[in-house]
């Protein structure tokens, strides 16, 4: 069908109601209605008490119907002239006041603009960019000051991101590497016997064995970083208590003297997620540790809140490494991956832990060399 006023269609469309021109409605709708208002007070406070005088002028009998219609006349048209003025005048000042008020919300709401443009232009491959708000510390201040904080956090993440996937690819690489090293060696080797192909069998299951250690500690450190499941009222010391019976058997071969301070300590947390929290700062204090050294377990209660203690002997840490360790794939030297789960995640895994219980961690290097670690849980829910 053809459209007979194709022109028209752009104005006759309703504008989309902005923040801008929902302000500068309610300006001017708020000032014509108080304008309205005060013109009819106004007129029956000018007009009112003279109709009411009216009726008591001191005219004879025979004219004072006259007099009094004439005066109503008068007064009817005087105020009909007013009303019209006032209104005109009104509603110009009304359409200034829209104007005014349009300028004036354009002003206060362009940081929302720069807001606006910063938020759609940052992306990931530019998330050190920040909105910087200049200007007075009011509510889009605060918003602006609100979303740097969140780029910021989304900068770590995805920082921290690249490098987990940049460490665990080359955990994963150098077994396989070794693995197929090992099988081109052995196909090469003309004087290759059966023994030779059984110590090649053992090595490549032992290799196996280490990437499936590897595996799993990536995995639990994947769901100790996702939402905790149901959470329950534990008790922290029944769960260290069973934490440290289960690492007796490597710390007996390593000879550590055990100082265990257990009290019962109430929290509300994910019972599987906070028992491998005590199980990899037990385990990471005996696998760092040296012959004949020493480990403290304490859990107590401090302020309502149930505190995990694990403290060892071991090699002197700088104190600037210590925040590093709590980091995926992050060991004190260039070590390499060991067989006996050493992968440099468990203490990570212990620091997602604790964050997906907004529980605080504190750790500090030892003067004499090892470390101490507290996590200390949010009190429980009633």
């Amino acid at each position: 069908m053809h459209d007979p006023w194709p022109g028209l269609r752009p104005w006759l469309r309703m504008p989309r109601l902005t923040a801008r021109l929902r302000l500068t409605l309610l300006y001017g709708s708020t000032f014509l209605a108080c304008g309205g208002v005060t013109v009819v007070a106004l007129i029956f406070l000018v007009y009112g008490p003279v109709f009411g005088h009216t009726a008591h002028l001191a005219f004879p009998a025979s004219q004072r119907a006259k007099a009094v219609g004439e005066i109503h006349a008068t007064i009817a048209y005087d105020m009909q002239k007013s009303l019209i003025v006032s209104a005109i005048a009104v509603a110009v000042i009304a359409v200034a006041a829209a104007a005014i008020g349009w300028v004036l919300a354009g002003r206060v709401l362009r940081p929302l603009s720069t807001i606006t443009a910063a938020a759609r232009r940052i992306s990931a491959s530019s998330l050190h960019e920040r909105l910087a708000l200049d200007g007075p510390d009011d509510e889009l201040k605060e918003l602006a000051d609100t979303l740097d904080s969140l780029l910021a956090r989304l900068e770590a993440a995805f920082d921290a991101q690249r490098r987990f996937a940049a460490s665990a690819s080359h955990e994963l690489r150098t077994p396989l590497t070794r693995e197929r090293t090992l099988l081109q060696v052995t196909l090469t080797d003309p004087a290759a016997t059966t023994g030779t192909w059984q110590a090649v069998g053992r090595e490549l299951l032992a290799s196996n064995t280490e990437q499936e250690h590897l595996i799993e500690a990536m995995l639990t450190l994947a769901s100790s970083e996702a939402d905790p499941g149901p959470r329950e009222i534990l008790d922290l010391a029944a769960i260290t208590s069973e934490a440290l019976a289960a690492a007796r058997p490597a710390i007996s071969r390593l000879g550590l003297h055990v100082q265990a301070a257990i009290q019962p300590a109430a929290l509300d947390g994910d019972p599987v997620l906070v028992q491998q929290l005590a199980a990899n700062l037990i385990d990471n204090a005996v696998r760092h540790n040296v012959s004949g050294g020493d480990i403290r377990v304490v859990t107590r209660t401090s302020d309502g809140r149930a505190v995990l203690s694990v403290a060892n002997s071991g090699q002197v840490i700088p104190s600037a490494e210590v925040d590093r360790l709590f980091q995926p794939f992050q060991r004190l030297g260039p070590r390499p991956a060991r067989r006996d789960g050493g992968y440099g995640l468990g203490l990570s895994i212990v620091r997602a832990i604790a964050t997906a219980h907004e529980a605080t961690i504190g750790a500090r290097a030892l003067p004499g060399g090892g470390l101490s670690v507290d996590v200390a849980f949010a009190p429980p829910r009633p």
